[in-house]
């Protein structure tokens, strides 16, 4: 565990401590202000395959290059299952059972607009989707995002979902809780795109529909505006807090572990409890 030596850990997350030592795998928290200060971190700078969570840093570049004039999220695109290979080129395509939202395999064929298919992909978690705004954004577009927030270099949207050959010789998905927090904090401070554009953005991370994690521990009427990504042993949540009456705040849990989701899924539910708590009491 790695503790801000500037902040000590408030004692309920410190409880948690010896609870998530006992965990088989990694669990990686980032806890702090929007400011980047942190209150809390436990291996907030282990790489982590990014599952869903990459979707963040792609929803943020899709608001970055429609402000710049670069892309029109209102532009018609042809929903389709097959996408080109970021090693070769060669073809591969998105498994249904594998996604999590029918309402974009059902406009296969169809045109539907790019701000269609960034909503979809964040809130339904929707890997056709995904990979669809990818082919128009790209994962340079992406980088720049992961740069201006400050992220390290050890995070990196390198290829799109399911895209094998590319995963295959290291080309990845891969992120740490550290480098999550700082494209939020950068979110909440208007530092990557414009206020209108922000607002945006969060009102669209608000909107997710998986909520078994960061939100399922904290208090009804919390404005969680956060993005959530699992697989097999892979569950993940990072989210801005925006609380009524409080200051807003981030905090990110990463799990890699033996537990099945539904677990991971209820810790991750105890840390953010945990976290409002510690909050709560240093009022």
């Amino acid at each position: 565990m790695s503790i801000d030596p500037e902040s000590a850990p408030t004692p309920s997350l410190q409880a948690l401590t010896t609870e998530l030592d006992r965990v088989d795998g990694v669990v990686s928290v980032w806890c702090g202000s929007t400011d980047r200060v942190p209150w809390f971190v436990r291996a907030a700078d282990q790489a982590h395959y990014a599952a869903s969570t990459m979707k963040l840093p792609v929803l943020v570049a899709a608001h970055r290059l429609a402000e710049a004039g670069r892309l029109d999220l209102d532009a018609p695109v042809t929903v389709h299952n097959e996408f080109a290979s970021a090693l070769d080129g060669s073809p591969y395509s998105v498994d249904h059972g594998e996604d999590s939202d029918d309402a974009v395999w059902d406009a296969i064929g169809t045109e539907r607009p790019l701000r269609w298919l960034v909503r979809r992909m964040t809130v339904r978690s929707s890997n056709l989707a995904t990979n669809l705004v990818l082919d128009e954004v790209g994962t340079g577009a992406v980088a720049e995002v992961l740069q201006a927030s400050g992220s390290s270099a050890a995070t990196t949207v390198g290829r799109g979902i399911e895209d094998y050959h590319a995963r295959d010789v290291a080309i990845d998905n891969v992120v740490t809780a550290a480098d999550l927090a700082a494209v939020l904090c950068a979110l909440a401070r208007r530092s990557l795109v414009s206020d209108a554009a922000t607002r945006a953005i969060l009102d669209t991370l608000a909107e997710n529909e998986w909520n078994e994690g960061i939100p399922a521990g904290l208090p009804a009427g919390v404005r969680v505006c956060h993005k959530s990504g699992w697989q097999a042993r892979v569950c993940h949540d990072a989210a801005l807090l925006q609380p009524v009456g409080r200051a807003e705040s981030v905090l990110v849990v990463l799990t890699t572990t033996d537990l099945e989701n539904e677990s991971a899924n209820a810790l991750t539910a105890r840390i953010a409890a945990a976290a409002w708590a510690d909050q709560k009491g240093s009022q």
